[in-house]
């Protein structure tokens, strides 16, 4: 049996409160530091990743492609490397000093993640928006055919949700049945372009899922309150016959004032000054990389 990852050493919301801080310093400094990436997503959905490698997953450090025994996640909108990054690392996958590679040249630590280099903890190449919810209902038909009673979780993004091949994976999902999988949707508002309801509305986004098929659950994303509720919910709810998503509202680039609720900080690196100023707001709690 392979080694546990120490993903219950939070057990309160304080703790994972502390680990959310030192992985959003993580964030600023990697993308500062090659001056590229998407530090505002990342920002926003630090909570969504602390709670599910702190606290709700069933994984192992000692990793492997297959996942047997242990719930699989999958990353849709794979921009938010950063963030995945650094709770990889801080969870036991790789060394922490690896953080300091985000996005150099001969780096496991690819911009949108990768499969080539064999970085533990990566299952499938993402980035492509729209893709990541097939790979993940996939998955969770592999772990129902071999009597495998891990769950499979998926993040996606909202803007993703104007890619067709969401909706055709929705809909099979729902009428084959893939009740082992917990897919969570980062509902912040923002796109590369600019606000999603400018781009492209989403208008009544949990009346869709629910027309085909999904169980819904809401919460609010950057509230460990509300999250931590959430996921026990859609925990609780699955093997009931229906795929389950998570409404997850949040606020792009949360924890650095200047970067909140913004499309502008999408994908733009702070400089000297900006990463002093939010390192200013985020205490460091576990010690930096």
């Amino acid at each position: 049996m392979n080694q546990t990852a120490e993903k219950n050493i939070a057990t309160t919301v304080e703790e994972l409160q502390g680990i959310s801080s030192q992985v959003r310093r993580d964030i600023v400094r990697m993308v500062h530091a090659c001056q590229s990436g998407h530090p505002g997503g990342s920002l926003g959905c630090t909570e969504i990743f602390v709670a599910l490698y702190f606290k709700v997953l069933n994984h192992h450090s000692d990793f492997n492609m297959i996942g047997e025994g242990e719930d699989m996640f999958f990353l849709s909108n794979g921009h938010l490397s950063p963030v995945w990054y650094s709770v990889l690392a801080r969870s036991g996958y790789f060394p922490l000093e690896e953080l300091a590679t985000f996005r150099k040249i001969d780096s496991r630590l690819q911009g949108h993640p990768a499969t080539e280099e064999g970085l533990p903890g990566i299952r499938i190449a993402s980035g492509s928006l729209g893709q990541g919810l097939s790979v993940a209902i996939g998955a969770a038909q592999a772990k129902k055919m071999s009597n495998d009673t891990s769950k499979v979780y998926v993040l996606m993004g909202d803007g993703e949700q104007q890619e067709g091949q969401i909706w055709e994976a929705a809909m099979y999902a729902a009428h084959y049945g893939v009740d082992n999988l917990i897919a969570t949707l980062d509902y912040n508002g923002q796109q590369i372009d600019g606000p999603v309801n400018e781009i492209m509305s989403l208008k009544n986004i949990k009346a869709k899922w629910e027309a085909f098929g999904w169980d819904v659950i809401e919460s609010q994303g950057n509230d460990f309150e509300s999250l931590l509720p959430a996921l026990d919910q859609a925990s609780a709810r699955s093997g009931n016959g229906k795929p389950i998503i998570n409404i997850m509202t949040t606020e792009m680039g949360y924890g650095v004032d200047f970067m909140v609720g913004t499309h502008k900080w999408h994908g733009i690196a702070p400089n000297d000054e900006q990463l002093s100023l939010a390192l200013e707001q985020l205490e460091e709690t576990l010690g930096d990389y």
